[in-house]
């Protein structure tokens, strides 16, 4: 029994040590903001575009020449504007699709998504530090109680066949935490709170559809991990696939809002 639960635990030391790395030098780099954010967010770019390289298979070189070109141009994207950016980032995913031996449109797709979320949390950066430590704060909790809600509770799987070790237990555990960081970041109205509870809960949904796309196409693909970059977390893509998926929806719904406004 005990050797069971132990097991159950395993990769508990592992993932803490690496998530307050990742917290400390992450939540450093967003505070800072302007070059330092930029240049964190295009490394991250570009190891997350190797990492999907990986995945299509073929060259391993090539998949490091994806990762610098990915990287350069979503710094060139966030911090330079440079006019056309937004086709250079569509025909790198082309191009990997293109050379991909496996899966090469879903691979290609993906591999945009993942430079569209990062301009989309750039952008969300500079229009309100307070509203992306928000948004990260809720992601990483829907994360942790959900970790800790599925591993200590179990029951039915949420989506069995593509993440095997996801329960509605930890869902809905990341629901509730999610609704509470949004209490807590809302202002003394109830209009301010309603809607800051209500966001919180489709960024934590958002979050762990992220998490779920980017676990189907690792199954499809064969492995368990996008990388071993990150000690009891695997890649890139495994830590930041949710905040990706949260950030996405935000800022299609907010730019919808905007667009409404005028």
């Amino acid at each position: 029994m005990k050797e069971k639960i132990k097991d159950k635990w395993k990769d508990l030391g592992p993932r803490v040590v690496s998530g307050v790395v990742l917290a400390v030098i992450g939540g450093s780099a967003l505070i800072a903001g302007g070059v330092i954010f930029a240049g964190f967010l295009s490394i991250c770019a570009g190891l997350m575009i190797w990492e999907v390289a990986r995945m299509s298979g073929g060259a391993k070189a090539r998949h490091v020449i994806f990762g610098v070109v990915a990287g350069a141009l979503i710094f060139l994207e966030t911090l330079m504007r440079v006019p056309g950016e937004s086709v250079m980032l569509l025909g790198l995913a082309a191009a990997l699709a293109y050379t991909g031996e496996r899966d090469r449109i879903r691979l290609g797709a993906y591999a945009f998504f993942v430079l569209a979320a990062c301009n989309a949390i750039w952008w969300l950066r500079v229009q309100s530090l307070p509203f992306a430590l928000w948004l990260v704060v809720v992601v990483v909790t829907s994360d942790v109680l959900g970790y800790f809600a599925g591993k200590a509770i179990g029951g039915r799987k949420f989506w069995p066949s593509i993440s095997p070790k996801k329960t509605w237990a930890g869902t809905i555990a990341g629901w509730i935490g999610a609704a509470v960081v949004g209490a807590f970041f809302a202002e003394p109205s109830p209009v301010s709170l309603v809607l800051f509870v209500g966001l919180s809960v489709l960024a934590s949904f958002a979050g762990q559809m992220g998490d779920i796309v980017e676990s189907a196409l690792k199954r499809r693909a064969g492995v368990k991990d996008s990388s071993n970059l990150i000690p009891g977390h695997g890649g890139l893509l495994d830590r930041f696939d949710a905040l990706m998926g949260a950030a996405m929806v935000l800022y299609l719904l907010l730019d919808l809002a905007r667009n409404m406004g005028h």
